[in-house]
């Protein structure tokens, strides 16, 4: 026999027919065609798990664009699939921003899922369970929902996440102990909730961890001690907490640290000095904490610095030359502390810097000429320290100085008349100071100043200058307890805007002017002034005409009196010397004491009496003290913003309960007149309901003051959302929540123009954001309170915020729905410009609005007016922005009867955000 060994087919087709060798490449081929069905239809069965899945989830969520008949799941809205045609697995699903509600479970199904992305929608209830058994998942993100109760433990079964957002939601209880197995993790966020307990140790031993956001809940006990120490920390945000114990040095540790908070927290000991090891650290806010001990030197190492805050504290010592090393620092606020020593020469370097906030402290010295080198700085506040020296007159050298306050100190000297260049200032105060000479005149050329020019407590005289009259955007005016005499001008009648004003204690003389805002305030602002007359005083019928007989005997009366004064002239010198020092002194002490606060008995023995008050929602009654609410507005530290007529304070209850207070301003006689209709007005207001309308929750009425209470909304303000969380180095890009925020506000605004109310002052100021940054539109009462007794808003004495006035206010003198559109207008481009009302950038005489409609005169295209971080991140957003921007457009027309009615522009924006 042969040997066929060595040639295989020869061998198989000796021993095989040729039919047999057919029948066998047949069972090969269906072999092979069966494993591939198998392979196949286990795909495809996949694919159709995938589709039920979806499908089920979709009859719960109602997700627009889903579920369409004969098309492919992977080209669904929000979501992206990994494999070929017919054979995908669902990886990332987004579907945030879509207003979805309804039950998740099913999402549980996915089970390739490794991005679920469901913020920003109206979810509610627990968080699903079955979540946990989504163990591809990388990144988790439920934020901004209403999700309630505790952080499922199943969460702590996947092991790779690497993100997990549950901020801005109800949940409640401790931080589970099974989540100390995502050892994966990178991002921890669960912020804005409303969690107790301790910060768990294990945290600290993330090795990954690079964020961890847990600010605005009610954590207390200590920061873990090694947070930091085996992870490559960036960002650590705990504010508004209950923590105590030092800030431990560890988060400083690796160096990688960019974003330090930890403000409102009950922290103690001092700040690590190793903070310098961090070069790249841009943010640091400690204030509101109990810190101790001096500036670390090496903070001039962290040569990224942006911010720096560490305000009311008690940290003590020199304010230290090394922050001059952080050429990028933008803010400096070390108000209320126990610094002592000067201004350092070297922040005269710090040409980025834009605020300056030392206020508070037992700082001296003069203010260094060398600081005038802070070109950019827009705020400097040494208010209430020990300042001597006299005010420099190159301090407008400083051309974008907005706020310049150095009220309560020991200023000597003249005001310099080279105050009138500084042209952008919005307030001045120079009061309780020992400033001598007159006013200067040039103060009357700032145009700007519009919040507040306070002179008061001072050795001032001479005459009031005409020239202040131009001052038509000046809300608030204070002269008090100087030595000024002559009469109140009459040029005082183009200050259309004022509503405070003090006269008192100085020697003027003649009638009050019949101007409104002088008749309207009370006679406190004019007494100490023997010579002045008529409303709100005594009448001026005998104190003029004086005949020509009466005239000798009063000329010899003069006469003798100037005999028997002369005799009395030393005397009377001598006594007011030693009567300038005594007042003096006692004015120290009672800044010492205002600056460390009223004793408790002290509080009680000038807290004054209240003379009516109420709650309008029952399940609050018990939680709001009503002696606590006057209390908390008696103190400046608590005050939050200062509006055109208001000025709003945090008020913490004994029960825990936070609310706003808002101080109405010209207020006096309306309260004593008309009480009776203020109140009925409140509580009329008060069931005016509306999602987008901040009401009243109750009131309080003493002496000629009414106190307007409101739920507390802990996201501030639109204008902060805009002009300064843009600002901080974690922002993100998110213009659909500007687009749900100027639609709440256009609907609040449609209300009331259905109701019949016009708003007086609608500005983004006035625009509060709750926890889930929905608006609530302010200040809706004042159009009712300022004077009942009218019934239309006359602008002779309210002008509303400037930069928001439309040009017709000017000659018509009257508030109008069309006048309510064009502000809202401003609103809208400042959301989509991201710029201010008025800005300087946009040349001399020109605000926001003839800025953005003279783009086509300089050669613009509208994409060039939008926000870039906003409109380059999509094509959608930009497409959105340019239809939003039309209709800001509409709104700012200059002529009032082509500008949309409110409820057109809401129909308008919904079909911008549908669109």
């Amino acid at each position: 026999m042969r040997n066929l060994s060595r040639n295989p087919s020869m061998e198989w087709s000796s021993w095989l027919t040729f039919p047999q060798l057919c029948a066998l490449a047949v069972a090969w081929a269906v072999m092979i065609l069966m494993e591939f069905e198998l392979v196949n239809g286990a795909q495809a069965q996949a694919s159709d798990r995938t589709r039920t899945a979806l499908v089920a989830i979709n009859e719960e969520l109602r997700v627009s664009g889903w579920g369409i008949e004969g098309s492919d799941f992977c080209s669904w809205t929000g979501i992206t699939c990994h494999g070929d045609n017919g054979n995908s697995t669902v990886k990332k699903l987004n579907l945030s921003h879509r207003s979805l509600t309804g039950n998740l479970t099913a999402i549980a199904q996915l089970d390739s899922l490794e991005i679920l992305d469901l913020s920003s929608n109206e979810f509610h209830g627990p968080i699903p369970l079955e979540l946990g058994k989504l163990s591809s998942l990388v990144l988790l993100d439920l934020s901004f929902n209403k999700f309630e109760g505790p952080i499922p433990r199943e969460l702590g079964r996947l092991k790779s996440l690497r993100s997990l957002n549950l901020s801005s939601n109800l949940l409640v209880g401790e931080i589970p102990d099974e989540l100390r197995s995502l050892e994966e993790l990178e991002e921890f966020q669960v912020s804005s909730n409303v969690l107790s307990g301790h910060i768990p140790l294990w945290v600290g031993n993330l090795i990954s961890l690079r964020v961890f956001a847990a600010y605005e809940n009610e954590l207390d006990g200590l920061i873990p001690d090694k947070l930091g120490s085996f992870s490559a920390l960036e960002m650590l945000n705990l504010h508004s907490n209950q923590l105590g114990g030092p800030i431990p040095s560890s988060i400083f540790a690796s160096g990688k640290l960019e974003v330090l908070i930890l403000t409102q927290n009950n922290l103690t000991g001092g700040i690590p000095a190793n903070i310098g090891n961090c070069t790249r650290l841009s943010s640091v806010r400690i204030g509101n904490n109990r810190l101790t001990g001096a500036l670390p030197l090496t903070i001039g190492n962290a040569s990224s610095l942006t911010y720096f805050e560490a305000d009311n504290n008690n940290l003590l010592g020199e304010v230290v030359s090394s922050f001059a090393g952080c050429f990028n620092l933008t803010l400096l606020n070390l108000a209320s502390n126990g610094f002592t020593g000067s201004i350092p020469m070297e922040f005269g370097n710090l040409s980025s810097l834009q605020e300056l906030i030392l206020s508070s402290n037992n700082l001296s010295g003069g203010i260094p000429l060398s600081i005038i080198g802070c070109k950019n700085l827009n705020k400097l506040d040494l208010s209430y320290n020990r300042f001597n020296g006299t005010l420099p007159k190159e301090i407008c050298n400083m051309s974008r100085l907005q706020f310049l306050f150095l009220g309560h100190n020991s200023m000597r000297g003249e005001i310099p008349h080279e105050i009138g260049n500084c042209m952008k200032l919005l307030e001045l105060d120079l009061g309780s100071n020992y400033l001598t000479g007159m006013i200067p005149p040039e103060i009357g050329h700032l145009k700007s100043l519009q919040i507040s020019l306070n002179l008061s407590f001072n050795h001032l005289h001479g005459s009031l200058p005409p020239e202040l009259g131009r001052l038509d955007k000046l809300v608030s005016l204070d002269v008090s307890n100087n030595q000024l005499s002559g009469t109140i001008p009459p040029e005082f009648r183009g200050m259309l805007s004022l509503i405070e004003i003090d006269f008192s204690n100085n020697l003027l003389m003649g009638p009050v002017p019949s101007f409104g805002p002088f008749q309207k305030s009370p006679n406190s602002s004019f007494l100490g002034n023997r010579g002045l007359c008529g409303e709100p005083l005594t009448s001026c019928e005998g104190s003029f005409g004086i005949d020509h007989e009466d005239y000798h005997h009063r000329v010899s009366y003069r006469i003798i009196l100037a005999v028997i004064g002369s005799g009395l002239a030393v005397f009377t010198s001598v006594t007011i010397v030693v009567l300038l020092f005594m007042v003096r002194e006692r004015q120290e002490k009672v800044a010492k004491s205002k600056s460390a606060g009223p004793t408790e008995e002290e509080e009680t023995d000038t807290r004054p009496t209240i003379e009516a008050g109420n709650v309008f929602i029952d399940n609050l009654r018990q939680a709001i003290d009503l002696e606590a609410v006057v209390t908390a507005t008696l103190k400046d530290s608590n005050k939050l913003i200062t509006g055109t007529f208001s000025s709003v304070y945090k008020a913490a209850m004994p029960s825990g309960l936070i609310v706003l207070v808002k101080k109405l301003k010209s207020m006096d006689r309306t309260i004593v007149h008309h009480q009776s209709k203020m109140i009925r007005e409140l509580e009329r207001l008060s069931k005016l309901s509306h999602e987008n309308l901040m009401q009243p929750i109750g009131f309080v009425i003493y002496e000629d003051v009414a106190l307007l209470l409101h739920h507390y909304l802990s996201n501030g303000t639109l204008t902060q959302l805009l002009h300064e969380s843009c600002k901080e180095i974690d922002y993100e890009p998110d213009w659909p929540r500007r687009l749900s925020i100027a639609i709440g506000v256009a609907e609040g605004l449609a209300f009331l123009h259905h109701v019949a109310v016009i708003h007086l002052d609608i500005s983004s100021a006035n625009v509060l954001l709750d926890s889930n940054y929905k608006p609530l539109l302010g200040e809706i009462e004042i159009s009712k309170l300022l004077d009942p007794s009218r019934g239309t808003a006359s602008i002779s004495a309210v002008a509303g915020s400037f930069g928001y006035i439309p040009p017709e206010y000017a000659y018509t003198m009257q508030v109008t729905a069309p006048g309510n559109v064009y502000s809202y207008g401003v609103i809208l481009l400042e959301i989509l410009t991201t710029r201010l009302p008025v800005d300087e950038g946009f040349g001399e005489g020109v605000d926001l609005v003839k800025w953005v409609h003279g783009a086509p005169t300089r050669g613009e295209t509208p994409e060039q007016i939008l926000d870039a971080r906003l409109s380059t991140v999509s094509f959608a957003w930009r497409r959105e922005m340019l239809s939003a921007l039309k209709v800001a457009l509409l709104c700012t027309d200059s002529t009032p009867a082509k500008r949309p009615k409110m409820k057109k522009v809401v129909e308008m924006l919904q079909e911008v955000k549908q669109g």
